[in-house]
């Protein structure tokens, strides 16, 4: 079992590719946030799980039984006419002993005029990407679960077209004693079938991830920190426009820095944290607030302060319908709202016997 277990792994780093940095993959909207609540958390969340499907997007291991019966709704509102959303829908085995999931993730970048070099309209044209992803989970022990989660990707920009597989393995442990959780996430690793330009090989943005949570006990509060691309250390982009290298939050004067504030800012790049209030004797109330700094230390505007990087939301519970609003701060300009509905067929069942 073993043997098979490495063999199994090894394939999979196998046809992950080497790693990229940003620009250099295709679909990259798969690293966007699948739910309001993960935009109100900082644009991650690994190691938390409660009754919220749409967490299985960010790691399948933390499908379980207690998602049975489970739709998700989710539409991101972008700039310019983009948006983005994920639906799902979960369903357990008592059979199998395991928790299976299926949604569809989109983004659509709009309407676009088509024109010649010579400026002369020739018509228009749309650009979209989906993701259809399958997965299932099972509870190995009393404290871990593993899951995976298998993608068929497909991109239709204008007239070129790609399609690849994807997959996602997630392991999920939990401390119940101490409230503690931790996880770790192999999160697109696999191939493209079909390329955009012929004789091209294009990478899927592959990465490892890792999270932690910990819900504290005399307070109705829990502290979430994810680390991103554990299999990447260097993710510095030094733009040479931008002087301005300041704190890791500041905004300060242009100044030269030393070896270990490069390192450091390096290494809260990787970092995302989000802080969430539970309110109510089942935590039907929820407010959240979050950072991400490496969205702030790519998308600030130097010399201005704003709240690009941090995010915030609520969440509570209508009736048979859970709601989740989150906001993300991603420039000086703005952010981007989200918008999550979630029930579970299981509540309206329920009602009928009544």
């Amino acid at each position: 079992m073993k043997k098979n277990l490495l063999f199994f792994f090894f394939i999979v780093l196998f046809f992950s590719g080497t790693a990229q940095t940003g620009g250099d993959r295709v679909f990259e909207f798969l690293h966007l946030s699948p739910s309001a609540r993960v935009t109100a958390l900082g644009g991650q969340l690994l190691a938390v799980r409660d009754n919220d499907l749409a967490l299985a997007a960010e790691n399948p291991g933390l499908l379980y039984e207690g998602m049975n019966k489970q739709l998700s709704f989710n539409y991101n509102f972008h700039v310019a006419d983009i948006s983005n959303g994920y639906a799902a829908y979960g369903h357990h085995s008592k059979k199998l002993g395991m928790t299976f999931q299926g949604g569809v993730q989109f983004i659509n970048y709009g309407d676009f005029t088509q024109t010649n070099e010579f400026n002369e309209v020739l018509g228009s044209f749309n650009a979209a990407e989906y993701a259809i992803h399958v997965g299932a989970a099972k509870q190995l022990y009393a404290n871990l679960s593993v899951g995976a989660s298998l993608k068929f990707i497909t991109s239709q920009l204008e007239s070129y077209q790609s399609t690849g597989l994807a997959l996602d393995l997630g392991a999920y442990y939990r401390d119940t004693s101490s409230n503690f959780s931790a996880a770790i996430v192999i999160k697109n690793a696999g191939i493209t079938l079909s390329s955009y330009t012929d004789n091209n090989r294009e990478y899927l943005p592959f990465e490892i991830n890792i999270g932690v949570a910990q819900k504290l006990k005399y307070l109705p509060f829990r502290l979430s920190i994810n680390y991103r691309n554990l299999d990447q250390w260097n993710i510095l982009y030094d733009d040479p426009n931008v002087i301005d290298q300041g704190p890791l939050l500041g905004d300060s004067e242009p100044q030269e820095r030393s070896g270990f504030a490069i390192g450091m800012d390096n290494f809260f790049r990787h970092l995302s944290f989000g802080g969430e209030f539970l309110f109510g004797k089942r935590e039907n109330f929820r407010m959240r607030i979050g950072y991400n700094h490496l969205r702030r230390a790519e998308l600030k505007v130097a010399n201005f302060r704003s709240l690009t990087g941090f995010s915030f939301g609520v969440g509570f519970k209508v009736s048979k319908f859970r709601v989740e609003y989150g906001r993300g701060s991603y420039h000086l300009a703005g952010g981007v709202n989200h918008l999550s509905i979630s029930t579970s067929l299981n509540e309206f069942k329920n009602k009928r016997k009544q």
